[in-house]
């Protein structure tokens, strides 16, 4: 597992140096990868549909519970056969879609990068490590709707995207880190042997909270979906891969993986319901009033997604088995017509459905897979969708009872209205007379329309067979999210003219009629956008600026480029945090009779001390600066060796030493210090300096009175030899101990040479120095 991950992600890398060759024939090697990936986890199948599951267990960074542990069950199956799967027609049709195109190798990187990231995402059993391929789906998802960067529409929807679903990222960490310590592991698989303890804890709504948010965020569920339709400023292969069948199932992968552990309670089921029932039906109505092409398919993929969380949130086992189907439903029409919509806007240059028909006389393969499409979205006999339907009112007439009519009644009118939207995104472009302009318009290449037509087919051969993607597909899924078995048995039909079967008919029959009589235009488009004001979107919109004049009032007092404001800041906070200290500690006894007394050696060394002080503090030259500081350095070198260490000592020497030498280097060709500051200000900073030192003074004193604990000094002592194999403690201490300390203080020190050789070599023009 953790090998297809890495191909997926060196091939990614590799088209940084060598992707120019490959806008060339060699581009045909790019589908190949996601294809191999795909055919290797089919052989999986046979194993997974008998109840087995893979692990995969690599050590990272095990004290931290960190880990690469990976698990393929038949949740993960589904949609690492989706990801590479659909991910593979993806490939091929955009490998003539973005033909020619300067930044073509740049699109395949991301998109190589985003099908890693989905990948290790739903093969991850660890919380921490899903949360890591969590962040990078969104930050790869940000390079891919952005891809035309060159507009302004693109650069905008794919911030929006990345602020939505990193909001929600951020949540999402909160929540998992809760759980984990809730649950005492970050394993995903172990987290149901925990479940009661998780339910019970006092964390768990937050928890819930925390978890529903990252996945509300990444799903486009109501209020956080509109996001989604702006970001069909994407490219079309953009919009099939991600926005039908992988990034925004992220959200539903979430919650299925977490449900055997989270769910079952009234704090689960209610807001998923809740938010799922309203997104659904909202956005099946908005899609009705759309004539873009990519509006309807967006609308529509918002209303599927909050059917799945609606149905997660109903829970019962008819529920988790028509979401394990509609899962696959969704993503093979959905990918379809997506497909479809970039061959129509490719050819027509428009995606405009009022313009649009009669493309079957010239795009007849094309025209079969958006009309297959289109039957399986609207639930016709025969086809996968109609299975699906089905059981989404085997789900609602199943659930509670004091629910059961109402959540129908909300089922049956979404469907209706997703019905009508199915026929017009595939099947209006394709029907009655073919305007003249379109008269002359070929098909495209075969790599364009083969993977329509392959997921328009499968859609309707899944709905003559529904037993066999049943037994070796579905039941898998279905029982992995359950967390038990489901007994799931799909058929074609169960022979009785039951409730089911007439809610279905009934829905195709209305669907239908409202196809006909509804007739979208921009003047219904106009409408929507009077309510526009009140959308959630220009609620989060006002929010958001708030925020940035916040920030940029916070940014002006406190980050205004001037650094001794910035040590006054720090100062001043950290005397507050002490003086509250000090004063919640108790009165300070200090027993003066057992100091240590002054000798004369300390008295001068204190004097040469704060007379360097002083010319520091009043000097204009930055050299007599230097050497004064140099001066209290070794005044301190001097301290060290009058209390018996002579380490630390010779540490300082060195250390001030070096550090005269390298200020004078750097300094002495500067002109003298500017003094800015007026005679209040150099009082003010008197006083915080010196009741800095108070207070430091005074903290010292108290340490001489608190009891001695030596846990951590006899720690060091007896190991430093046995587990670093050396006798200088305090060099192991920071070579071993706390090496990744030093390692990382090396770093910062680096980069600060670097910075400063940089400095001292840059030679500006005259009009860069103006």
């Amino acid at each position: 597992m953790l090998f297809t991950i890495l191909l997926g992600l060196f091939s990614a890398i590799l088209l940084i140096p060598f992707g120019s060759r490959l806008k060339s024939k060699w581009s045909i090697l790019l589908p190949l990868i996601p294809t191999g990936i795909f055919a290797y986890y089919l052989g999986f199948i046979p194993k997974i549909a008998s109840g087995a599951s893979f692990v995969q267990h690599i050590e990272w960074v095990p004290t931290l519970g960190v880990n690469f542990d990976f698990r393929l069950d038949g949740l993960s199956m589904l949609f690492m056969l989706l990801i590479t799967g659909i991910g593979t027609g993806i490939f091929f049709y955009a490998r003539t879609y973005l033909k020619g195109h300067p930044y073509f190798d740049r699109f395949f990187g991301y998109l190589f990068l985003f099908m890693t990231a989905m990948m290790g995402l739903v093969l991850s059993d660890n919380i921490l490590l899903l949360f890591i391929f969590w962040e990078l789906t969104s930050i790869s998802s940000f390079f891919l709707i952005g891809f035309n960067n060159d507009n302004k529409d693109s650069r905008k929807s794919a911030m929006t995207a990345l602020t939505i679903t990193g909001m929600g990222g951020f949540f999402l960490l909160a929540g998992l880190v809760l759980l984990g310590n809730v649950a005492g592991t970050y394993q995903i698989s172990e987290l149901i042997e925990y479940k009661d303890r998780i339910i019970n804890s006092d964390f768990y709504p937050l928890i819930l909270l925390f978890i529903f948010l990252g996945a509300f965020t990444k799903s486009a569920q109501f209020p956080f979906h509109f996001w989604l339709p702006g970001a069909m400023k994407a490219p079309t292969p953009v919009s099939a891969y991600l926005h039908s069948a992988t990034m925004v199932k992220a959200g539903i992968y979430l919650l299925a993986r977490f449900f055997p552990a989270l769910g079952g309670t009234d704090l689960w089921s209610y807001p998923l319901m809740i938010v799922g029932g309203f997104t659904m039906l909202y956005a099946a109505i908005h899609s009705l009033f759309r004539i873009d092409l990519k509006s309807i398919l967006a609308y529509t993929t918002i209303s599927a997604l909050g059917i799945l969380v609606f149905l997660l949130g109903v829970g019962t086992r008819e529920a988790i088995i028509a979401a394990a189907v509609f899962i696959l439903v969704h993503a093979l029409y959905k990918a379809t017509l997506f497909l479809v919509t970039g061959i129509i806007d490719h050819e027509t240059g428009t995606r405009d459905i009022t313009k649009l028909s009669g493309l079957r006389k010239v795009l007849m393969p094309v025209a079969i897979a958006g009309i297959l499409a289109a039957l399986s979205s609207a639930g016709l006999p025969g086809t996968f969708g109609f299975i699906g339907k089905d059981l989404i009112y085997e789900a609602t007439l199943h659930s509670k009872e004091n629910l059961m009519l109402i959540l129908t009644i909300l089922a049956v009118i979404t469907n209706t209205c997703l019905v009508a939207a199915g026929f017009m995104a595939g099947w209006k472009p394709f029907a009655g007379e073919l305007p003249q302009e379109y008269s002359k318009l070929h098909l495209p290449y075969k790599s364009m329309w083969i993977p329509p037509l392959i997921l328009g087919t499968l859609g309707l051969l899944f709905g003559l067979f529904p037993g066999f993607i049943g037994k070796w597909m579905s039941l898998a899924t279905a029982n992995s999210i359950f967390g038990a078995e489901t007994d799931l048995k799909l058929a074609i039909w169960h022979g009785s003219f039951n409730t089911v079967l007439i809610l279905s008919l009934v829905t195709l029959g209305l669907g239908i009629l409202l196809y006909i009589f509804n007739k979208p235009s921009e003047k219904k488009v106009s409408f929507l956008e009077k309510f526009q004001s009140i959308s959630s979107q220009s609620i989060l919109t006002r929010y958001s600026n708030d925020i940035i004049r916040f920030s940029t009032w916070y940014t002006g007092k406190f980050h205004n480029g001037y650094l001794r404001s910035y040590h006054l800041k720090i100062i001043l906070f950290a005397e507050g945090l002490l003086i509250y200290k000090l004063w919640m500690s108790g009165p300070i006894q200090i027993d003066f009779d057992n100091l240590t007394p002054l000798t004369i050696y300390e008295v001068a060394v204190v004097v040469i001390l704060l007379g360097a002080l002083l010319i520091v503090v009043s000097t204009p030259s930055r050299l007599t600066a230097v050497v004064s500081m140099s001066v209290i350095g070794y005044c301190i070198c001097l301290m060290y060796v009058f209390y018996s260490a002579p380490d630390l000592a010779m540490t300082q020497f060195t250390i001030d030493t070096l550090s005269t030498v390298l200020f004078v280097l750097v300094l002495y060709k500067l002109p003298g210090f500017l003094n800015l500051a007026s005679a209040k200000q150099q009082y003010r900073d008197i006083v915080v300096a010196l009741g800095f030192g108070a207070i430091l003074s005074i903290i010292a004193l108290k340490v001489l009175y608190e009891p001695i604990q030596t846990q951590t000094s006899d720690f060091y002592g007896e190991n430093a030899y046995i587990l670093a194999k050396g006798k200088n403690v305090v060099n192991l201490i920071l070579a071993d101990f706390r090496g990744i300390d030093t390692m990382f203080e090396t770093v910062v020190l680096g980069i600060a040479a670097l910075g400063v050789y940089s400095l001292l070599k840059l030679r500006l023009k005259s009009s860069e120095k103006e």
